[in-house]
């Protein structure tokens, strides 16, 4: 089978169709025909070394396709189910060996780019605005890179929850998207301090959440739009690590609460994860939804979606139809 590999870290040249086996399929696990898989940041720390793993490695987090093969012990799926999974490594392969417990069922309404664009991004954004903070009615909540993958499924949750979003973005065009997707306001980062935005536009008071997937150069202006005993969600490192700080920094600023959410945490049983997936289709199928695609590419052309990722040329998400 086909697998995008990489055998050392670094720039998107390091990315390799390789031909492999077909992994076996263990206890506990399934065989899935990969149709479509997501791009996301997160493969990009892969790809660099900045989150290490063995090597090689075949990149991919998410994926939709359908099981071809199980283990004698698998009872969550059989084969022929359409299914979709998110925080298994490998999902840029024709074929995948998944824990049969991570593959949740592809409603018929949804297709396999639909299925493969929101699983990560999807239940990041449903336990960012569920769990880590609840959002509700008349809450108010800054959501950086408003028109990006997470950040407009956060807009819409949030908005379908009753709070006021503020948004910020890096151009008009992502403004309008920002809006479209139902942020009452959008701040241009890039053209003035978010931070004294948002105090301007809570008339000092601040906002109740931020959440930031951007990281070191957003962090500090972040705590600021914060009112007192808000919360910061970090979930994401864009623009870098954050640097260590002096957590009395959270006590001169009001009692602040900042938390280093990961996904696999909100999603640690198969009940928790199709309660969230199970919502997060209805939602789409109901039209409350809407997961936008920005474009499609084929395999082999994985180092050029990673590109324009990481260029920030993307107003929705990029997918990989593995199959073509």
């Amino acid at each position: 089978m086909r697998a995008v590999r990489i055998h050392e870290y670094g720039g998107p040249e390091v990315l390799v169709v390789d031909e492999i086996a077909q992994p076996a399929v263990l206890p506990g696990q399934a065989l899935v025909r990969v149709e479509a898989a997501g791009v996301n940041f997160i493969d990009i720390y892969h790809r660099t070394g900045q989150y290490p793993n063995e090597l090689p490695l075949t990149l991919g987090q998410e994926a939709a396709g359908i099981v071809a093969a199980i283990a004698d012990d698998v009872t969550d799926v059989r084969v022929g189910d359409r299914v979709a999974f998110a925080g298994v490594q490998g999902g840029y392969a024709e074929y995948v060996a998944a824990p049969a417990w991570r593959l949740v069922p592809i409603p018929p309404d949804v297709d396999f780019d639909q299925a493969a664009a929101v699983m990560l991004q999807g239940l990041t954004a449903h336990y960012l605005a569920s769990d880590v903070y609840r959002l509700r009615i008349n809450d108010v909540a800054l959501v950086h890179a408003a028109a990006g993958g997470v950040g407009g499924l956060l807009v819409q949750l949030a908005k379908q929850r009753g709070a006021r979003v503020i948004g910020t973005v890096s151009s008009e065009a992502k403004a309008d998207e920002a809006r479209a997707l139902g942020a009452d306001e959008v701040i241009l980062y890039e053209q003035e301090d978010f931070s004294l935005r948002v105090r301007e536009l809570t008339d000092g008071r601040g906002v109740d959440v931020v959440y930031d997937s951007v990281g070191r150069t957003t962090f500090d202006r972040s705590l600021l739009s914060l009112r007192p005993r808000g919360t910061l969600a970090l979930y994401g490192q864009s623009s870098g690590a954050v640097p260590p700080f002096d957590l009395q920094i959270l006590n001169a600023r009001g009692s602040l609460f900042v938390t280093r959410p990961t996904l696999g945490h909100y999603t640690a049983t198969r009940n928790e994860l199709l309660a969230r997936t199970n919502e997060i289709f209805g939602f789409m199928i109901s039209g409350l939804l809407k997961v936008r695609i920005d474009r499609a590419y084929p395999l082999a052309r994985v180092a050029e979606a990673q590109q324009a990722l990481a260029a920030r040329e993307t107003r929705g998400k990029l997918v990989i139809e593995v199959q073509r």
